[in-house]
């Protein structure tokens, strides 16, 4: 059975898909981008919207009773490669130890013209 996770503090989504979804003790939550949900803009500059897709990702964590500890598996999606290392930076701050897998890709383009969107995975043990 599936459970539709979703919370004003975090961006609605801008297509036919859920925040996130909940399966199991399993948590899927859709790729966030850098839209701060209070002003409805991005935010500037990779550093800020990689800071905001992870406040997102909280947002959502924390509406089904995850946290980042529970985060099993990332996916990264850049505009540029040249955002890798200033994504990472910000990236490891919510992930200090035992980090998540993870797989980091350069796009063509970005929705809403987004330098970064992150997706998450979490299971709850």
């Amino acid at each position: 059975m599936k459970k539709i996770i979703n919370t004003p503090k975090a961006p609605a989504a801008i297509g036919p898909y859920s925040q996130a979804v909940l399966a199991g003790n399993t948590l899927y939550i859709s790729g966030q981008v850098p839209i701060n949900p209070e002003t409805g803009k991005l935010a500037e500059g990779i550093t800020e919207q990689t800071e905001q897709v992870m406040k997102n990702i909280k947002a959502i964590l924390d509406e089904a009773g995850f946290t980042f500890q529970d985060v099993v598996k990332s996916t990264c999606l850049l505009a540029s490669m040249d955002y890798f290392k200033p994504m990472n930076e910000v990236y490891a701050k919510y992930y200090p130890t035992d980090c998540p897998a993870r797989a980091a890709f350069a796009v063509q383009a970005l929705p809403l013209g987004a330098l970064v969107e992150i997706e998450t995975i979490a299971v709850k043990q």
